[in-house]
């Protein structure tokens, strides 16, 4: 079997933001169905807590420090927005920070407990199969 060819990766970079009850952020873009992390795509020598902090910004309006982000993981799982492609998504946490409404393209902000064991069926596959895993064991 052939292995994927290298442009159908896509390279993100997501944070883990949590409010003061410990429930996790997820967002949903403009036109699709699913909810993920805030974060995004990387822009020219960009690094990967780089991307974390400006994507933040831009889709929330609130400014991470960079150096209150925490990896939580680097991981590759089936694209949620995009058919045929796989993201590779380095992962951070950040302190609780106060977001009142979302920016950019985000149409809509959930607050989740990732706690439970009903997780709703429309979350991105980095976030159930991945992220919430990983946050389990933190």
């Amino acid at each position: 079997m052939a292995s994927e060819p290298h442009d159908r990766l896509i390279h993100v970079s997501a944070v883990v933001i949590r409010n003061a009850q410990g429930l996790v952020l997820t967002v949903r873009k403009r036109g699709t169905q699913r909810f993920m992390l805030p974060g995004g795509k990387p822009e020219a020598g960009e690094s990967p807590r780089q991307t974390a902090v400006r994507e933040v910004a831009e889709e929330l309006g609130v400014v991470l420090e960079e150096r209150n982000l925490t990896d939580v993981g680097v991981f590759t799982a089936p694209a949620a927005n995009e058919d045929g492609f796989r993201v590779h998504a380095h992962v951070y946490s950040h302190d609780t920070v106060l977001v009142d409404a979302p920016a950019a393209e985000i149409e809509e902000l959930r607050w989740l407990d990732v706690s439970g064991t009903s997780l709703p069926q429309d979350l991105a596959p980095l976030l159930e199969h991945h992220v919430i895993p990983a946050l389990a064991t933190r």
